[in-house]
């Protein structure tokens, strides 16, 4: 197959996109794409309602509240799935009813609706798991 047919067909199964190394889930330039609050939404709504971009790679990032004594405990176990600690930034917090510790944990990573719904029920039960809750998720990009 010649070079130019290959990259065609690359291109076409997401071979132009950008690697994991690119992004870093504590980059101060990510915005928010997309967000959600409400446990009751599916991601697919969320996600369609906004301004996030499937063909580029995002940052998603939990929300949880976990008893003080579990965190250490809770990111150590999400770190086998590639998450990090990040800050929680003081406008995400603003209004959350917390119980416990509030810490946050991000991953790099292409999403698309199954991927975010998949990852929320994975918080979910780490953050039971630690007699705790997720109280919300968004996807982060670089800004357009």
């Amino acid at each position: 197959m010649e070079a130019s047919r290959w990259k065609q067909w690359t291109s076409r199964l997401g071979g132009n996109r950008k690697p994991n190394a690119e992004l870093s889930v504590d980059d101060p330039e990510l915005v928010v794409t997309a967000e959600s609050f409400d446990d009751s939404v599916a991601a697919s709504t969320t996600l369609a309602d906004s301004v996030w971009r499937e063909d580029e790679q995002s940052v998603l990032r939990h929300f949880l509240a976990v008893p003080a004594d579990a965190v250490d405990k809770a990111v150590a176990l999400a770190a086998q799935d590639h998450y990090q600690r990040v800050p929680v930034p003081p406008a995400a917090s603003t209004g959350m009813e917390v119980e416990g510790e509030l810490f946050a944990l991000a991953r790099v990573q292409l999403i698309d609706a199954l991927h975010v719904s998949q990852e929320r029920s994975r918080m979910a039960g780490l953050a039971q798991r630690h007699g705790g809750t997720v109280l919300a998720w968004q996807v982060l990009q670089p800004p357009r």
